[in-house]
C-alpha cells in the first residue's frame, strides 16, 4: 500500500493546507500508514458525495480520524440513520436560527469579558486568552449548567483538546472519562429537576420515546458528552483562524470594522477558507473505487472537508478570501447529508459576535509570535499570539 502522506509530520499554520493542494492535483485519494492505515478524500466532489451516501459509507464503525473514541457510542455521530434520528430531533429545535438568536446578548457579553482583559495587558493570545473559554460559557448557558459545572467543563475541555492535539493518548483517555462524569451529572441532575423541553437539550432527550420507550440512558449521556467536545473546540480553532488571516490582511480587518454588514458574507468565506475539520471519517461497507482507486471494505476514509472547500474545480482562486462568491452555498463547512452541523446557526452566531467584539477591542492587532497550528482531526489555530495597537497596511 502506497503512504501518500503523513499527517504526522510537523506543521506550520500554512503547510497543511498547502499539501492538500497537492494532494488534489497529484493524488486526490491519499493514502496514510499513520494511525494504523487510513484513506483521505481531498476532492470537493469526493467528500459531498462520501458525506452523502449514509448508505455506502457509515459513520458508525469510526467517525473520526484518529480513533479518539474509547468509551462507547456517542450519538448523534456514531449513529447512522435511522437509529440517530431521534437525538438530532431532540437536538434540533434547541439550535435553530430564532432559538439561538437568543443567546447574542450573552455571547457579546462573554466576548467583551475576555477581551477587556486581553487590551488591559495590550494583547494575549486568541486562543487561549479568548476562543477557548468563549464557546465553554455560552454552551453552559445554552445547557443550563451552574457555574461549577462551567468551571469543571472549561478545564476538561482545554485538557482534551490538547491532548488529542498533541497525540498524548493517555491524557485523551483520561479527560474523556471525565467529560463522561460531567455528562453523567448533568443527566442525573435533569432526570431529578426536569427542565422545559423546548429549553434543554438533556430534558428533551430524556423526554424522547421511541416505539414508546425511553432512549438509553448511556445513549443519552453520549449524545451530551458528544456535545460538549464538538461545541467547544471547532469554534475555538477557526476564530483563531480568522484572527491570523485579518491580522495578515489588515485592509479586510478595516473594511469589517467600517462596514459591519459584510460581516455574515465574511463569516461565511472565513467558515470556506478555515474549515476546521479534516478528520471526520466513514467506512465503506463494500469495497469501492474513487478517482481509480480501490478502497476495500471497512477501511476508515477521512473526510478532508478543509481540502474540499479549497477546490480549485469548484471555488475559483480557491486560497483566497472573496466576499462576492456566488457558489457559497457549495461550501461543505458544515457537512453535507444527514450528519449535517446540526449547531450550525450557533456556530455562526459566535463566530460573528466574536470577530465583531475582537475589531472593536482594538483599533488594530499584528501578530506577536507564530501562530501553532492544530492537528488531525482538526485544521486551524491551537495558539494565536497578537499585540494590540494600530496595524500597519
Amino acid at each position: 500500500m502506497s503512504h501518500d502522506f503523513d499527517p504526522l509530520l510537523p506543521e506550520t499554520f500554512d503547510s497543511a493546507n498547502a499539501d492538500y493542494k497537492r494532494l488534489r492535483a497529484e493524488c486526490p485519494v491519499a493514502h496514510s500508514d499513520a494511525w494504523g492505515g487510513f484513506w483521505a478524500l481531498m476532492k470537493h466532489e469526493d467528500v459531498a458525495q462520501a458525506a452523502a451516501d449514509w448508505q455506502t459509507y457509515v459513520t458508525s464503525k469510526q467517525n473520526v480520524v484518529p480513533k479518539v473514541a474509547f468509551t462507547g457510542r456517542r450519538p448523534p455521530l456514531h449513529l447512522d440513520p435511522p437509529e440517530h434520528t431521534p437525538y438530532r430531533r431532540a437536538l434540533a429545535p434547541l439550535l435553530t436560527e430564532r432559538k439561538v438568536a437568543r443567546l447574542e446578548p450573552v455571547i457579546r457579553g462573554v466576548c467583551r469579558d475576555l477581551l477587556a482583559d486581553m487590551v488591559a495587558k495590550g494583547g494575549g493570545d486568541v486562543c487561549a486568552d479568548y476562543s477557548a473559554h468563549m464557546p465553554v460559557a455560552v454552551f453552559a448557558h445554552w445547557m443550563n449548567l451552574d457555574p461549577e459545572a462551567v468551571a469543571a467543563l472549561t478545564d476538561a475541555g482545554k485538557r482534551y483538546n490538547v491532548a488529542v492535539q498533541s497525540a498524548d493518548m493517555e491524557t485523551t483517555k483520561e479527560t474523556s472519562l471525565l467529560l463522561y462524569d460531567m455528562a453523567r451529572k448533568v443527566v442525573a441532575d435533569r432526570r431529578a429537576a426536569p427542565l422545559p423541553v423546548d429549553e434543554d437539550a438533556t430534558s428533551a432527550l430524556l423526554a424522547v420515546r421511541v416505539d414508546g420507550a425511553e432512549l438509553p440512558e448511556e445513549m443519552i449521556v453520549g449524545t451530551i458528552r458528544q456535545v460538549l467536545v464538538v461545541g467547544l473546540i471547532a469554534p475555538s480553532v477557526v476564530i483563531g483562524a480568522i484572527a491570523v488571516h485579518l491580522a495578515r490582511h489588515p485592509d479586510l480587518a478595516d473594511r469589517l470594522r467600517a462596514e459591519p454588514d459584510l460581516m455574515p458574507a465574511a463569516i461565511e468565506e472565513f467558515l470556506r477558507l478555515y474549515t476546521p475539520y479534516r478528520g471526520f471519517a466513514r467506512t465503506a461497507k463494500c469495497p469501492v473505487t474513487i478517482k481509480g482507486r480501490h478502497i476495500p471494505a471497512d477501511e476508515p476514509i477521512a473526510l478532508v472537508y478543509a481540502s474540499a472547500n479549497r477546490d480549485e474545480d469548484v471555488f475559483e482562486d480557491a486560497e483566497s478570501f472573496r466576499l462576492d462568491r456566488p457558489n457559497m452555498k457549495d461550501s461543505l463547512a458544515f457537512g453535507r447529508g444527514p450528519h449535517m452541523c446540526v449547531g450550525a446557526a450557533l456556530a455562526r452566531l459566535e463566530l460573528q459576535v466574536a470577530v465583531e467584539e475582537l475589531l472593536k477591542a482594538a483599533p488594530g492587532f499584528t501578530l506577536d509570535g507564530e501562530p501553532k497550528p492544530t492537528r488531525f482531526p482538526e485544521i486551524g489555530a491551537l495558539s494565536v499570539p497578537i499585540r494590540f495597537g494600530t496595524a500597519q497596511a
